[in-house]
């Protein structure tokens, strides 16, 4: 079980740093970061957390994969993933309908071409050659020059029950936001991305993160992140992200109720 806290983008860039020093500092294993349309980007503000950081994991949930296409995200994902091995956690998702309209990225079947996208960037960062004709991915013999020594884990930011079970079939895993994070919801989508891994026939067992509102304003604050990370654990989980809210983002009093209940590594 590991735990995390997320840096929310109604935070400016500016104070990515101190957030970043704080949770490297305390030890607690992952810093999640958003990137939303049209606020910070994701892969430039994890570049910078990784290079301010000595030990946190970093995650980034999500990258919209209407927005880039996959060649570059296994290139710019591989070079992270080789400047810092084995503390990057890049999420691909769908992103919001609304907003890829806004940029001309709708298309008619957005499981699908989350389905092309991903396989395609697993593969590249796996170190194959690719060619791909699909409905939204056309890739002619491409392979990167360097991909990683080893592939970091890559998950698939989900919702609806179909793109769940697509994350255990064709990723490492599913992140789940905080519309998906009461105990029954993470139940399901335990067994759903079992049963996409178990599918797919690819070994190992794929992975659950969730990430949790808490509000960082709550009495006993210490005490209500502990129930929290417990229920989603029992549930399933196998990391819970704590987030604060949109009004109250500053993730660092969840930091500290994390340390005060025992929940960050010794």
């Amino acid at each position: 079980m590991s735990t995390g806290i997320v840096f929310r983008p109604q935070q400016p860039p500016e104070d990515l740093r101190a957030v970043v020093r704080a949770a490297d500092e305390a030890g607690v294993p992952e810093l999640w970061l958003w990137e939303d349309c049209f606020l910070d980007g994701g892969l430039t503000a994890a570049t910078a957390a990784l290079a301010w950081s000595e030990r946190v994991r970093v995650g980034v949930g999500l990258l919209p994969v209407p927005l880039r296409n996959p060649a570059l995200a296994a290139m710019e994902i591989a070079t992270l993933a080789r400047l810092w091995p084995g503390r990057l956690v890049p999420v691909l998702g769908h992103g919001v309908q609304d907003w890829t309209a806004q940029v001309g990225g709708a298309v008619g079947s957005p499981l699908t071409l989350l389905r092309e996208h991903t396989e395609a960037v697993r593969d590249l960062l796996d170190g194959r050659r690719v060619d791909a004709s699909g409905r939204y991915v056309a890739l002619d013999r491409v392979a990167l020059d360097r991909p990683p020594a080893q592939r970091p884990p890559l998950l698939v930011g989900a919702r609806g029950p179909r793109t769940v079970r697509l994350a255990g079939e064709v990723a490492d895993g599913v992140l789940l936001d905080d519309s998906g994070s009461d105990p029954a919801s993470v139940r399901r989508a335990r067994g759903l991305v079992d049963e996409g891994r178990s599918a797919s026939g690819r070994p190992g067992r794929a992975v659950v993160t969730v990430y949790a509102e808490v509000d960082p304003t709550e009495a006993d604050l210490p005490a209500r992140v502990a129930a929290r990370v417990g229920e989603l654990r029992e549930a399933g989980a196998d990391t819970v992200v704590l987030q604060g809210t949109a009004e109250q983002p500053d993730p660092r009093p969840l930091l500290d109720a994390l340390a005060a209940a025992g929940l960050l590594p010794a």
